[in-house]
């Protein structure tokens, strides 16, 4: 039975199908997966068929159809739009490169869709040849040959075919937490790790932070408490980044920046996760612990296999990225103006994203333009002044990522400061809410624009807002533009 407006519109059953879908994305992660290690007799492999079998079957059950189409970079289960988080994102990348790669635009099951034919399809899709001239063709054909017949394929659009920038961004983000993560499981079993690779991974993200400043800017709102460590590591090394570019830091002194803010936390590794994530007042046993982490990550560095490759200020930012201005801090120092810029740059930009991250030992965090006048303050005791003028600057009045409401009514997402500064207070905004208050994925909207008489301004910033306050993940927005 086909459902009805009012089925398809109640918002129950659609976050319903919504979790149905997911359930879906995930489990044929793992049939593609096993399908290149096992044949389609395999009984791993089979199981796995009948579980999403299953689902797609309760799909047609619910909704009257059952389908996957990728549109505009976004992948949609019937006429859904798929959202994603932090925690699943690694199963929509790899099942929309698996489309990609072979031009699927669409998969549609039929009422009567038979487990052969799922089997079929997911063993021809692991292993058709990716390098053809014509690969959806190829792969149409040999589904035909083989009796496909109760799944439908789509080729995908060729607008869809081309890959968006800030794909690529979103990309060489996680990429960049999967490669701190195997430098830490490196220095755990005591392995030699090589930093060729972390430098090819900072010309990336330079690459990356050229092409589209704002969007990768955004893409620091992306918060994994579980992984903290790395996922922070990460955001400092963009900020970082970032903010030497604004300073005009050459390209090679970029790539330098970029590595030692990467490795800044690289001491940590030998810090308690006990210590690390108490939900109190650490005492002051504890608190020794946790200041021998600079001295630790500096250690770490120096039996680095690549030692030449790694430049020489990832030492000096590990030592120091804890020493305020007035030289204050941890760990001590006795020697006045030997602080490195590049340990500077670090100090402003790690404070920031830790101050504006929630954790399970803060009561509260700091919305990101909160943070800015609090770090402002302490101007030239806590930070370069300096360096801190041209962060906040980069940041702007409303940063990326900030929730603001408009004197329209309307609820919106900063996603581009404006470059001039008598617009400071005028960012580019997404509208995420209509004036009553209902969800929507609005327009994205200047507001430097005025309204229809040309004399006054068609929308204006009333109040910042916390998004955590109002369940608003700010990643997700990032996450699903580019994908």
């Amino acid at each position: 039975m086909t459902p009805n407006v009012e089925q398809r519109s109640n918002p129950a059953q659609l976050k319903a199908l919504h979790q149905l879908a997911v359930e879906m994305v995930v489990r044929l992660n793992v049939i593609l997966k096993s399908a290149r290690l096992y044949e389609a007799n395999n009984v791993l492999f089979q199981q796995q068929v009948a579980l999403f079998l299953e689902l797609v079957r309760k799909g047609l059950a619910e909704a009257g159809e059952a389908a996957f189409t990728m549109r505009a970079g976004t992948l949609f289960f019937n006429s859904i739009r798929l959202k994603f988080g932090f925690a699943n994102y690694s199963f929509f990348k790899f099942v929309q490169e698996e489309f990609r790669k072979v031009q699927l635009g669409g998969l549609r099951f039929d009422q009567g869709v038979a487990e052969s034919d799922v089997q079929t399809l997911m063993t021809i899709l692991a292993r058709i040849d990716r390098e053809a001239g014509r690969p959806f063709e190829a792969f149409a054909a040999e589904a035909a040959g083989q009796g496909l017949k109760t799944i439908r394929l789509e080729k995908m659009a060729p607008s869809d075919l081309a890959p968006k920038p800030e794909r690529n961004s979103v990309k060489v983000f996680f990429l960049g937490m999967t490669h701190l993560e195997e430098a830490f499981a490196s220095k755990s079993r005591d392995e030699k790790f090589r930093v060729g690779t972390t430098r090819r991974l900072m010309q990336s993200i330079f690459n990356a932070i050229s092409d589209n400043e704002s969007f990768v800017q955004g893409l620091t709102n992306i918060k994994n408490f579980h992984e903290y460590t790395l996922n922070h590591s990460m955001n400092v090394c963009i900020l970082s980044i970032a903010l030497g570019r604004r300073l005009g830091l050459d390209r090679n002194e970029l790539v330098n920046l970029g590595i030692s803010a990467f490795f800044h936390d690289f001491g940590k590794l030998d810090t308690p996760k006990e210590i690390l994530e108490k939900p109190g007042k650490l005492d002051a046993r504890e608190r020794k612990i946790i200041e021998k982490h600079p001295f630790q990550g500096a250690g770490k560095l120096i039996q680095f296999i690549d030692l030449n490759k790694l430049p020489l200020q990832a030492i000096h930012v590990a030592m120091e990225h804890h020493v305020k201005e007035d030289f204050t801090g941890y760990p001590r120092y006795f020697k006045r103006q030997s602080i490195n810029l590049f340990s500077k740059i670090v100090k402003i930009t790690d404070f920031f994203d830790a101050i504006t991250t929630k954790r399970v030992y803060r009561t509260s965090h700091f919305t990101r333009d909160e943070a800015l006048p609090l770090m402002l303050a302490q101007s030239g005791k806590e930070f370069h002044p300096v360096l801190l003028r041209e962060f906040a600057k980069m940041m702007g009045v409303y940063p990326v990522g900030t929730m603001v409401a408009l004197d329209s009514g309307e609820l919106g997402l900063v996603v581009e400061i404006n470059p001039e500064t008598v617009y400071l207070l005028r960012p580019r905004v997404k509208l995420i809410t209509d004036a009553a208050g209902n969800k929507r994925d609005g327009e994205t909207v200047d507001l430097t624009d005025h309204d229809a008489g040309g004399k006054d301004y068609a929308r204006s910033i009333v109040k910042v807002l916390d998004p955590l306050k109002y369940g608003l993940n700010v990643a997700d927005y990032f996450l699903a533009r580019a994908v």
